[in-house]
């Protein structure tokens, strides 16, 4: 990407190009909306490339893709990890999605009409901007962490692999979630393993048995249909569901007894380097691994979009008070599937409609009050009427002087003069210099 890209200004741009972001991009697509997805990763998919390698998704293929192609495979298949960012990024090629990869935004700030996005790789302008980042961003790990012994291997699930990254002894993996308990049941068959923490429940039937192909459906449709912020129960009990731990499904309390795991209460603190826990106990242990979460992080966005507990203010993803700004995947957008690969095709679908709809309300009022000039054609004739060249406008708006003398050529045949003079007449005439 060049510098002439940076500085590009685009109808759309969807910050995250994960299956929320490419799922909002399918859309815009469908209505034939211009847009650009920006992606920190190297490829699309490393999200999920990155994370531990024995990682097998716990829904089944069939609830497993997005909109316009199902999942590859097995319909009651469980996809890995890898197979899940393959299908993503084969998703953007097969729909021809214009994604800019290895672009770290930096922050998200509003010049006059526009969003500015600045990012490593340059600023991009934006009249719409979808923050599909995900639900998650940044490690969550207890401030007393720092206070372990330096010899102990700490790890944040995201950064766990396989054991191959764990020293010689103890584990002991904190969060009986299901990255804890799948994780923990993985080390201790290498190393002796501790489970720290309570779990929030479990699935009342064996992952992937034929008993669950009944229950899943159920499952799915109280989240998708049931649980959401239209009916009376979803806005009861939806949040509770959505911000709590999700209960065991895959690896349960009994998988975890068999394979020799000591359940212990959960880390309160450290002493003399080594983790305590609520009863007290000292662990002595040589390698820690936290799986207890992720938080929120919107400190990059500079805009008024936000309440007083940090969250964004939306309605159904879409931001009223900033408009043209958008969030997707986020828990609870409008339903406890929201934030996860069964859910993002339809808020993707009602946001992109939005952003159509919103589209179409400003071309007609801008063929209106600009007279048919296009916002770039806007820029140039302000330009010609502040008296600057065909050179100092290309400096200005960083594009190529040809480029200008087609802007200029088209404004005279739009606004029906013979002369940049004339030009310059009408756009103070009518208000548009």
């Amino acid at each position: 990407m060049n510098g002439n890209h940076a500085s590009e200004r685009f109808e759309t741009v969807i910050i995250g190009g994960g299956q929320a972001g490419l799922s909002v991009g399918y859309h815009l697509a469908k209505q034939g909306r211009p847009f650009l997805i920006l992606d920190a990763n190297d490829r699309i998919g490393d999200a999920w490339r990155k994370r531990w390698d024995s990682l097998r998704l716990f829904t089944p293929a069939r609830y497993d893709g997005l909109p316009g192609w199902r999942f590859p495979a097995p319909g009651w298949s469980f996809p890995t990890k890898d197979e899940m960012g393959d299908y993503l990024e084969a998703y953007a090629a097969r729909f021809e999605l214009p994604v800019q990869t290895g672009v770290r935004v930096e922050s998200l700030s509003r010049e006059g009409d526009r969003f500015v996005i600045t990012s490593d790789r340059g600023r991009f302008e934006a009249d719409n901007v979808v923050v599909a980042s995900g639900a998650h961003r940044m490690p969550r790990v207890p401030a007393f962490a720092q206070e372990l012994d330096p010899s102990i291997v700490q790890l944040h699930s995201s950064e766990y692999r396989g054991p191959s990254q764990l020293g010689d002894g103890g584990v002991l993996v904190v969060g009986v979630g299901n990255s804890g308990a799948e994780i923990a049941f993985e080390v201790a068959r290498t190393h002796p393993t501790c489970l720290a923490g309570k779990p929030a429940g479990e699935i009342p039937v064996r992952h992937g048995s034929v008993a669950a192909r009944f229950v899943l459906p159920v499952f799915r449709f109280l989240g998708h249909r049931v649980l959401t912020k239209r009916t009376p129960i979803g806005r009861k009990v939806g949040p509770k569901l959505a911000f709590k731990a999700t209960p065991l499904i895959r690896v349960k309390s009994k998988d975890l007894a068999a394979a020799g795991i000591e359940r212990v209460p959960r880390v309160t603190g450290v002493r003399d380097g080594l983790p305590v826990l609520e009863d007290d106990r000292i662990l002595e242990v040589a390698n820690v691994v936290w799986c207890t979460g992720f938080r929120q992080d919107f400190s990059w966005i500079d805009l008024p979009a936000f309440g007083g507990d940090g969250q964004p203010l939306h309605d159904l993803g879409i931001v009223r008070s900033e408009p043209g700004l958008y969030f997707m995947g986020l828990l609870f957008l409008y339903a406890v599937s929201s934030d996860v690969l069964p859910g993002v095709g339809r808020d993707a679908k009602r946001i992109a409609k939005h952003i159509a709809q919103l589209a179409a309300r400003t071309s007609q009022a801008e063929a209106t009050d600009s007279h048919g000039l296009t916002p770039r054609e806007l820029e140039v004739v302000r330009l010609v009427a502040a008296g600057k060249s065909n050179r100092e406008i290309a400096s200005v708006l960083e594009i190529s002087e040809h480029t200008v003398a087609r802007h200029v050529q088209n404004i005279l045949g739009k606004l029906r003069v013979s002369s940049r003079t004339a030009a310059t007449a009408f756009a103070f005439e009518h208000g548009l210099a």
